[in-house]
Protein backbone atom coordinates (compact mmCIF):
# COMPACT_ATOMS: atom_id res chain seq x y z
CA UNK A 1 0.00 0.00 0.00
CA UNK A 2 1.25 3.30 -0.95
CA UNK A 3 1.09 6.37 1.20
CA UNK A 4 -1.56 9.02 0.63
CA UNK A 5 -0.18 11.54 -2.09
CA UNK A 6 -1.05 15.11 -0.86
CA UNK A 7 -1.59 15.97 -4.11
CA UNK A 8 -4.73 13.92 -4.88
CA UNK A 9 -6.16 15.30 -1.68
CA UNK A 10 -6.09 18.72 -2.71
CA UNK A 11 -7.29 18.01 -6.14
CA UNK A 12 -10.21 16.50 -3.97
CA UNK A 13 -10.61 19.31 -1.86
CA UNK A 14 -10.90 21.11 -4.98
CA UNK A 15 -13.42 19.14 -6.54
CA UNK A 16 -15.73 19.24 -3.88
CA UNK A 17 -14.95 23.01 -3.54
CA UNK A 18 -15.85 23.61 -7.04
CA UNK A 19 -18.96 21.10 -6.61
CA UNK A 20 -20.18 22.66 -3.32
CA UNK A 21 -20.20 26.03 -4.57
CA UNK A 22 -21.82 24.91 -7.99
CA UNK A 23 -24.67 23.53 -5.70
CA UNK A 24 -25.00 26.37 -3.41
CA UNK A 25 -25.26 28.99 -6.15
CA UNK A 26 -27.77 26.78 -8.12
CA UNK A 27 -30.37 26.38 -5.10
CA UNK A 28 -29.45 29.37 -2.43
CA UNK A 29 -33.34 29.61 -2.17
CA UNK A 30 -34.01 25.87 -1.05
CA UNK A 31 -30.67 25.36 0.64
CA UNK A 32 -31.06 23.90 4.50
CA UNK A 33 -28.92 26.12 6.82
CA UNK A 34 -25.74 23.65 7.09
CA UNK A 35 -25.90 21.61 10.40
CA UNK A 36 -23.44 21.34 13.58
CA UNK A 37 -23.57 16.99 13.61
CA UNK A 38 -21.11 16.37 10.84
CA UNK A 39 -18.50 18.96 12.56
CA UNK A 40 -18.79 17.34 15.50
CA UNK A 41 -18.58 14.05 14.46
CA UNK A 42 -15.39 15.01 12.60
CA UNK A 43 -13.78 17.04 15.11
CA UNK A 44 -14.24 13.65 17.41
CA UNK A 45 -13.01 11.31 14.52
CA UNK A 46 -9.55 13.48 14.31
CA UNK A 47 -9.11 13.36 18.26
CA UNK A 48 -9.77 9.80 18.21
CA UNK A 49 -7.31 9.03 15.20
CA UNK A 50 -4.75 11.47 16.80
CA UNK A 51 -4.47 9.08 20.13
CA UNK A 52 -4.31 6.68 17.93
CA UNK A 53 -1.77 7.32 16.10
CA UNK A 54 0.14 8.17 19.25
CA UNK A 55 -0.59 4.96 20.73
CA UNK A 56 0.35 2.98 17.56
CA UNK A 57 3.61 4.73 17.09
CA UNK A 58 4.88 4.03 20.65
CA UNK A 59 3.46 0.51 20.30
CA UNK A 60 5.58 0.08 16.51
CA UNK A 61 8.59 1.91 18.58
CA UNK A 62 8.57 -0.41 21.17
CA UNK A 63 8.77 2.12 24.23
CA UNK A 64 8.88 1.00 27.45
CA UNK A 65 5.38 -0.21 28.85
CA UNK A 66 3.95 -0.07 25.59
CA UNK A 67 2.33 -3.20 24.55
CA UNK A 68 2.74 -5.29 20.91
CA UNK A 69 0.42 -3.79 18.23
CA UNK A 70 -0.84 -6.86 15.87
CA UNK A 71 0.07 -6.53 12.67
CA UNK A 72 -3.63 -7.09 10.85
CA UNK A 73 -4.42 -4.21 13.59
CA UNK A 74 -2.12 -1.86 11.78
CA UNK A 75 -3.33 -3.04 8.58
CA UNK A 76 -6.51 -2.13 9.66
CA UNK A 77 -5.64 1.34 11.17
CA UNK A 78 -3.53 2.23 7.65
CA UNK A 79 -6.63 1.64 5.78
CA UNK A 80 -8.83 3.49 8.24
CA UNK A 81 -6.24 6.71 7.93
CA UNK A 82 -5.69 6.62 4.48
CA UNK A 83 -9.81 6.91 4.04
CA UNK A 84 -10.61 9.37 6.37
CA UNK A 85 -7.62 11.62 4.90
CA UNK A 86 -9.47 11.76 2.01
CA UNK A 87 -13.00 11.90 3.59
CA UNK A 88 -11.60 14.84 5.29
CA UNK A 89 -10.25 16.46 2.33
CA UNK A 90 -13.48 16.01 0.37
CA UNK A 91 -15.70 17.64 3.24
CA UNK A 92 -13.03 20.28 3.55
CA UNK A 93 -13.39 21.62 0.06
CA UNK A 94 -16.91 21.48 0.06
CA UNK A 95 -17.16 23.45 3.36
CA UNK A 96 -14.47 25.86 2.01
CA UNK A 97 -16.45 26.32 -1.11
CA UNK A 98 -19.78 27.02 0.54
CA UNK A 99 -17.56 29.23 3.39
CA UNK A 100 -16.67 31.52 -0.12
CA UNK A 101 -20.00 31.35 -1.62
CA UNK A 102 -21.40 32.72 1.85
CA UNK A 103 -18.58 35.32 2.55
CA UNK A 104 -20.01 37.14 -1.02
CA UNK A 105 -23.49 36.78 -0.33
CA UNK A 106 -24.76 39.71 2.04
CA UNK A 107 -27.65 38.03 3.53
CA UNK A 108 -28.30 36.95 7.01
CA UNK A 109 -29.23 33.57 6.20
CA UNK A 110 -25.31 32.94 4.32
CA UNK A 111 -24.38 35.19 7.87
CA UNK A 112 -25.80 33.01 10.32
CA UNK A 113 -24.04 29.98 8.01
CA UNK A 114 -20.58 30.74 8.33
CA UNK A 115 -19.62 29.46 11.55
CA UNK A 116 -20.52 25.83 10.77
CA UNK A 117 -19.30 25.63 7.43
CA UNK A 118 -15.76 27.32 8.76
CA UNK A 119 -16.08 24.63 11.75
CA UNK A 120 -16.84 21.85 9.24
CA UNK A 121 -13.21 23.32 7.32
CA UNK A 122 -11.50 23.39 10.64
CA UNK A 123 -12.46 20.35 12.01
CA UNK A 124 -12.04 18.43 8.32
CA UNK A 125 -8.49 19.91 8.26
CA UNK A 126 -7.56 18.64 11.77
CA UNK A 127 -9.06 15.40 10.64
CA UNK A 128 -6.98 15.33 7.56
CA UNK A 129 -3.80 16.22 9.85
CA UNK A 130 -4.55 13.27 12.03
CA UNK A 131 -5.17 10.78 9.40
CA UNK A 132 -2.03 11.73 7.85
CA UNK A 133 -0.33 11.02 11.34
CA UNK A 134 -1.99 8.06 11.96
CA UNK A 135 -0.61 6.98 8.08
CA UNK A 136 2.60 7.26 9.30
CA UNK A 137 2.45 6.18 12.66
CA UNK A 138 2.05 2.92 10.99
CA UNK A 139 5.26 2.70 9.06
CA UNK A 140 7.74 0.07 10.42
CA UNK A 141 10.80 1.42 11.49
CA UNK A 142 14.05 0.60 10.05
CA UNK A 143 16.04 -1.91 11.44
CA UNK A 144 19.64 -1.78 10.42
CA UNK A 145 20.66 -5.27 8.82
CA UNK A 146 21.92 -8.00 11.57
CA UNK A 147 24.45 -9.51 9.36
CA UNK A 148 26.10 -5.95 9.93
CA UNK A 149 26.23 -5.94 13.58
CA UNK A 150 28.40 -7.55 16.29
CA UNK A 151 26.94 -8.36 19.38
CA UNK A 152 27.81 -4.65 20.56
CA UNK A 153 25.74 -2.81 18.15
CA UNK A 154 27.77 -1.19 16.25
CA UNK A 155 28.34 -2.10 12.41
CA UNK A 156 31.50 -4.21 11.16
CA UNK A 157 33.74 -3.02 8.99
CA UNK A 158 33.51 -5.35 5.98
CA UNK A 159 37.30 -5.93 4.50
Amino acid sequence: MRPTSISVLIVAGLVAAAVGWLLLSFFYNDWPPPPWLPVIVIAVLAVSEGILAQNTAARIQRKPGAPRVEPLAVARYAVLAKASSLAGALYAGYCAGLLAFYAFEPTKFAREAVPAVAGGVIASVALIAAALWLERSCRVPDQPDREDEDDSGKPQRRR
